[in-house]
């Protein structure tokens, strides 16, 4: 079974680079977008929902702004549109699906910004979305939370951690929350995978950051613990361009399907 997410920075703009094509090349069982900027009633039909997927969208009151859609080859056996707190769910942040061996949490974390006038908002959001994820652990339910975090977990994940020591994305208080998050038994999966540096989903649209490779890893695929034994596969997509981010890979085992019992 094989999980795609990937940060398009509007859906619009990445479908004229060629998203469609790419989509039917590489067919995943699920895909996840974020920053989709758009709503599905303003998009061609064959992108609002492609030829043999199931689409869900979560797009921001506000026009042209963040989002989130999964597109699923299977019906989910549940759907859940935000988190349940009205200034987060707003902005379209976060789509719960449930499937067969796990429920899957595509998000779109808030961006603390240059000024870091955001911060307090994205920590809360941070909070409030590990709520979310104990509440489904708790129901013994085994959990992927994928997406763009607008956070570099570690130095060895951004290419001058000491020049960006004070920006958000790299604060120590975004940091530690990812600290967090792991001791409530989630995995960084991609890192099970690859330990080494200069493994970046994203990089400015400047100082030709891209060819250069002066980026950051900000986009991930967590899995809570019970479903690491499954996991085949886990790795970035450097090579597909469209957007300032690159897709983020998880592959799992084939496994048989449950029943819902």
């Amino acid at each position: 079974m094989k999980i795609l997410s990937w940060n398009v920075n509007g859906i619009r703009s990445v479908a004229r680079k060629g998203f469609l094509e790419w989509l039917q090349r590489e067919r995943p069982d699920v895909l996840c977008l974020q920053e989709i900027k758009a709503r599905p009633d303003q998009l061609p039909p064959e992108l609002a929902s492609p030829p043999g997927y199931l689409s869900f969208w979560n797009s921001a009151e506000r026009k042209g702004y963040s989002g989130v859609a999964t597109f699923t080859r299977r019906e989910p056996l549940m759907v859940q549109h935000g988190i349940g707190i009205e200034r987060f769910d707003a902005e379209g942040r976060v789509l719960v699906t449930e499937h067969d061996r796990f429920v899957l949490i595509n998000v779109y974390f808030p961006n603390g910004r240059r000024d870091l006038g955001r911060v307090d908002f994205k920590m809360e959001f941070c909070d409030a979305l590990l709520k979310l994820c104990t509440k489904l652990r708790r129901r013994g339910k085994r959990v992927i939370v994928c997406g763009d975090f607008n956070t570099a977990h570690r130095e060895i994940d951004l290419t001058h951690p000491r020049a960006n020591a004070e920006a958000s994305g790299f604060l120590p208080v975004e940091r530690a929350w990812i600290d967090t998050f792991i001791r409530h038994g989630y995995v960084d999966i991609f890192r099970t995978f690859q330990q080494g540096p200069e493994h970046y989903t994203w990089w400015s649209w400047q100082f030709d950051a891209r060819a250069n490779n002066v980026g950051w890893r900000i986009d991930y695929h967590f899995v809570s613990e019970d479903l690491v034994p499954e996991v085949k596969r886990a790795s970035l997509l450097p090579h597909v361009v469209g957007s300032d981010h690159c897709p983020v890979l998880l592959e799992l085992h084939n496994g048989r399907r449950k029943s819902r019992g």
